[in-house]
């Protein structure tokens, strides 16, 4: 078969560091190693339903390798079999996949490659169904893409969020007070797990382990009763106590995800100060972790998946999900990665290590962990 000559390509989903390093990782693999024309669609799959698109060569991705966002833009809204558009004063929402389709064709291109997260992938197995051949590559600084060890990204935030917590750690002593850091993560706890082990974190609570408001109180009395007069407590944005719901900052009605958490940290304020008698202060860490220039882990690992994208390409390996396991790269079939998620597991190392140095998860140390993730799921 004629080898692909003309790709393009897509950031969808929330913003993180690490695109820009994956966009001059494929422009540039496919001009040195390929000989191919790349083009850049415009804010996610938006850009390809409105035939909005730049040309990409390498000297349009010069510079960009240390820049955090995408400058292709991004779209967490743009789904296309369900693509929001406003009629009067309410949005309707339309398949509007057959557009996408005959612009991918009337662009003459070979191939897409789709870089996101678990709604972009989703949203590449429905368009691979109407004959699109896509490649995917897992970005999320959540972490919580199935099908992958790491996302790109995640790294980055997990670095921002430590120094957060670094420097929390000064005022708390200072104040004698219980600094209460709440992160993002949506569903999934790798942020608030990783970032609280490396900040040292005295509390950490995740979403796979309601926590319990008696046992959070108790460690901190206990922390006062040996001396420590001071506390961090990292939260993710997902937590909810047991029994209770997860909270909802606000919801989004044309997006494919209406949910947007934030504020389990301030709720988890006011219960806990009536319980301990001890000032609690709250900081949301929010978009500051999609922000800033992606670590050195990050960028090595982009390039490593924007390299590997275009060799997929190459040997028309399409319907598949570049991954990182064990260390090296392979593939996934996009639809198994679709309408899943990696969440943290009782097995994990991080969990282990969390409780053999101390760290209370929000439970009892006496508490089953296995029962603990059990119960978040019922």
């Amino acid at each position: 078969m004629k080898a692909p000559k003309r790709i393009g390509i897509l950031t969808g989903g929330g913003d993180c560091p690490g695109l820009n390093a994956v966009i001059r990782a494929i422009v540039k693999t496919a001009e040195h190693d390929y000989d191919m024309e790349v083009i850049g669609f415009l804010d996610g799959y938006e850009g390809l339903i409105q035939n909005r698109f730049i040309d990409l060569d390498v000297k349009d991705v010069s510079g960009i390798l240390s820049q955090g966002g995408t400058i292709l833009g991004t779209s967490n809204r743009a789904d296309p079999f369900r693509f929001p558009v406003l009629q009067g004063d309410d949005y309707v929402y339309l398949d509007r996949s057959q557009e996408a389709v005959l612009n991918f064709e009337s662009l003459g291109l070979d191939a897409l490659i789709a870089i996101g997260g678990d709604g972009t992938m989703a949203a590449s197995a429905g368009m691979m169904e109407r004959g699109l051949p896509i490649v995917g590559l897992p970005k999320t600084i959540d972490n919580d893409l199935w099908g992958t060890d790491q996302t790109f990204g995640f790294d980055s935030a997990l670095g921002t969020a430590t120094d957060a917590i670094d420097r929390l750690q000064t005022t708390a002593q200072s104040h004698h007070r219980v600094m209460i850091v709440e992160v993002m993560g949506r569903y999934a706890g790798w942020i608030a797990l990783g970032s609280g082990l490396a900040g040292g974190g005295d509390i950490i609570i995740i979403p796979e382990i309601p926590y319990d408001l008696d046992a959070v109180s108790r460690q901190v009395k206990q922390r006062n009763s040996l001396g420590k007069n001071f506390s961090i407590v990292v939260i993710g944005e997902g937590a909810r106590a047991q029994g209770g719901e997860m909270v909802v900052k606000k919801r989004i009605a044309n997006s494919p995800d209406t949910v947007r958490l934030g504020g389990i940290a301030n709720q988890l304020a006011a219960q806990l100060e009536g319980l301990i008698n001890i000032e609690c202060r709250v900081t949301i860490l929010g978009h500051l972790l999609r922000g800033g220039s992606p670590t050195a882990y990050d960028r090595i690992l982009a390039t490593r998946l924007g390299m590997e994208a275009l060799h997929r390409v190459y040997n028309r390996e399409f319907g598949k999900m570049v991954a990182l396991q064990k260390g090296s790269l392979t593939c996934v079939p996009i639809k198994e990665v679709a309408g899943k998620l990696r969440k943290v597991t009782d097995e994990h190392p991080w969990v282990k290590t969390a409780l053999s140095t101390g760290v209370c998860l929000g439970v009892d140390p006496d508490h089953p962990l296995d029962d603990a993730f059990v119960e978040a799921k019922s």
